[in-house]
């Protein structure tokens, strides 16, 4: 169905506390470029590809799971920390190893302009603050999360025969903190990527079934 944009509300529309929800709308439409942003690393990986918002998905998966399976860890502080922990992106694009020797970013100064205009602004820089050092429990296994997830994507383009991709998996697991994130890391190496869907599975393959 076709929307007359005419038809709607024009800049008046009214939060609970009387404010403008348009800084609001904004911030949506400033989270949505993440999915227009690819991880630019690929290009020297020569295979695969994916957005900022394709490895913060699978990554905030988890982070939850990782925070799960750690004692006195908190499961909603690691999504929050995952879900956001690449947003000024959207503002920087998204700057690989090669690109960080030659090119600097002013992070800090996307995620301020970003939060003053959002009620929520503080706990957003004090959730990147808290990644950005690394030192609390949840942000190590949101930096384990962002590692694992490399992993796991480097895993399957060696499968698919992508040698560099190894030498790539050596480098990562050197980054990883936690004891959970390194037991996870070696199981990745021993599972085939295609094995939840394959192994034990050849009776789907002999089926006699009418289309």
């Amino acid at each position: 169905m076709k929307v007359n944009t005419h038809d709607l509300p024009q800049g008046g529309t009214q939060d609970r506390q009387g404010g403008s929800f348009k800084n609001i709308v904004n911030f949506f439409f400033e989270a949505g470029m993440l999915k227009k942003t690819p991880r630019s690393g690929y290009q020297f990986l020569g295979s695969g590809k994916e957005s900022v918002a394709d490895h913060s998905f699978r990554m905030t998966l988890i982070g939850f799971t990782l925070a799960r399976l750690t004692p006195g860890a908190d499961p909603f502080k690691v999504v929050r920390l995952c879900l956001f922990h690449d947003l000024p992106e959207a503002r920087t694009g998204d700057m690989n190893y090669v690109n960080k020797q030659y090119v600097k970013v002013n992070e800090r100064g996307a995620v301020a302009d970003l939060a003053e205009t959002l009620p929520f602004g503080e706990e957003v820089t004090e959730l990147l603050e808290e990644y950005r050092k690394g030192q609390t429990l949840e942000s190590k296994l949101t930096h384990d999360a962002d590692v694992l997830d490399l992993i796991l994507e480097l895993k399957e383009q060696n499968d698919l025969g992508n040698r560099y991709a190894r030498q790539w998996i050596e480098f990562a697991l050197n980054r990883l903190q936690t004891d959970i994130g390194k037991d996870l890391a070696a199981e990745t190496l021993r599972t085939d990527s295609a094995a939840w869907w394959f192994e034990g599975h050849d009776h789907w393959w002999h089926r006699n079934q009418e289309e």
